[in-house]
Parts: C-alpha cells; structure tokens; sequence
C-alpha cells in the first residue's frame, strides 16, 4: 500500500514540526511500514482516508503516529565502549570537582529505557566504592509509550537477551512469569519523562554526564546544533557529553574539548559561555 506524494510530504512536515527528526524523500516505505497497522486499527480503509484524518487535526491519531514513526532500537550495553569509559574514567573525573557529592546522567532518547538502567546498575557498583556520593539518572525520550514502558522497568526474554550481561540479570532482576522486572533499587535511581530535545529542556535538572547516542543522525544540521545547545545548557562546566560512534556533531565551538577516549564519541564542556 503506497502513500501519495502529498501525504508523504504532509506526515513528514508533522513529524518535523512535533519531533524535529528529518524524513526526508527516500523514506516512503518506512512511513508506509509504520502507518498500515495504525491505519488498519482506526477503521480506516487507505493511507488516504488515514491521511486525512491527520490534517483534520486528530490529536490522539497524531500522538500515535509520532511514536510509531519514532525508532525505538536499543539495546543493554550498547556499543559497550561509552559505559566502559563511564565507569572507569568519567565518573572517577566528575567526582573529583562535584561540589555537591551528587552525580545526575542524562540518559537522552532514553526509548525503552536499556541506556538508562544500564547506567544505573554501573552506577549501583560505583556507588558503594564512593561512599558519601548520591546519584540519579534521568531519561528522556519524545515517544510516551516509549517513556510509560521504561518506568516500567519490565522487559520480555528477548529483550533482555540483547546485551545484558549475566551477572547483571542475576542481581538486579526478579522473574515475573515470562518476563524481568527490574529490582527496586535500580528503578528508584531513574527518572523517566518526555523530552523533546530540539527544546530548550525546562526544569531538566543540571547535567554532569549526557548520553546522546544514535540520535542527531535523524536531524538536519540547524536541528543537530540546537539540540547541542540545549544539552550544553544543562551540562555544567566540566561536564561530559557523549555521542554516538558513528556520528557527527556540528562545530561544537572554543568551549568543548574532544576527549582522548578508546572506541567512544566523548566531549567535555569547558565552561565560560556559550558554545
């Protein structure tokens, strides 16, 4: 089932505009892949007919397809360097100036929350070696369902298969009936809530470490320095950001420094204005 040139051109403008990732032409199937089984479940007999319903403005129809349109993979560990790196080297370096002894990660497009309680249980091993330090991850992700399921904390054999390290499974994870939840003192060290990161990241607490990962490849090159900024608005001076291997980030400017790390995307943020 294809979707007109039209309507293509009209969910794509959509998505910019709500989530500012960039569909660009080329991209039909996927938009076409993701919208058949949201078209089918609202009654609707075509991708026009479902169009449609979009430009008359139908608000819960709209939120749906945004979260359809959202890509929600990840995995525990992910790439496994950067969550090497966060423990061996950057919370050792966060600790050392933290005024107030409390480390808080931001976990960005957190999805199904995997990046985010990773860091956590790493966070759980830190911890009791660092006594007297308190630390808090806070996940955001523009998808709702994406958030409700990471506070959740419950997750399918499958997905627990995809990089979570045994020891791991075993300590921090009780078996409900098929699936894993996550044991309360992981769950009580995250924070899930919606974001949207092309804006400014109101009453988002400050940053001393932000995972960006496997993100700023869907947005366009105006859309990739302004989520920049708005991570380097929270971040405090000294503070890290960490992207993803195989990305780009525009000229990050005089204030950001990249930091000599093996397999990992990490920059530190120096301070003394803007970027």
């Amino acid at each position: 089932m294809s979707i007109a040139t039209t309507d293509f051109a009209f969910v794509a403008d959509l998505v910019r505009q709500r989530s500012a990732i960039d569909l660009q032409p080329g991209k039909e199937y996927l938009v076409e892949s993701r919208l058949v089984p949201l078209m089918r479940t609202s009654g609707e007999s075509d991708l026009a007919a479902f169009v449609a319903r979009l430009r008359r403005g139908d608000s819960q129809l709209i939120a749906s397809v945004i979260d359809a349109l959202t890509t929600n993979e990840t995995l525990w560990f992910r790439d496994t360097a950067p969550f090497d790196v966060f423990t061996k080297q950057l919370l050792p370096d966060v600790a050392k100036t933290s005024l107030t002894k409390k480390i808080t990660v931001w976990s960005a497009a957190c999805s199904s929350g995997q990046e985010g309680y990773s860091l956590a249980m790493l966070l759980l091993d830190w911890l009791p070696r660092n006594p007297g330090f308190d630390a808090k991850i806070v996940g955001t992700d523009i998808s709702h369902k994406m958030v409700e399921r990471a506070g959740a904390g419950k997750y399918s054999q499958l997905e627990i298969n995809r990089g979570l390290r045994v020891p791991y499974l075993v300590k921090y994870f009780d078996q409900v009936g098929r699936d894993w939840v996550l044991k309360k003192e992981v769950r009580d060290l995250a924070t899930f809530k919606w974001g949207n990161l092309a804006q400014p990241p109101v009453g988002h607490p400050q940053c001393d470490i932000i995972f960006l990962r496997n993100v700023l490849i869907y947005f366009d090159p105006p859309t990739k320095k302004r989520v920049i900024e708005n991570c380097r608005s929270v971040l405090r001076p000294g503070g890290y950001l960490v992207l993803g291997g195989a990305e780009t980030a525009p000229s990050l400017g005089p204030n950001w420094k990249r930091v000599d790390v093996d397999r990992a995307v990490v920059f530190q943020h120096l301070g003394n204005g803007a970027s």
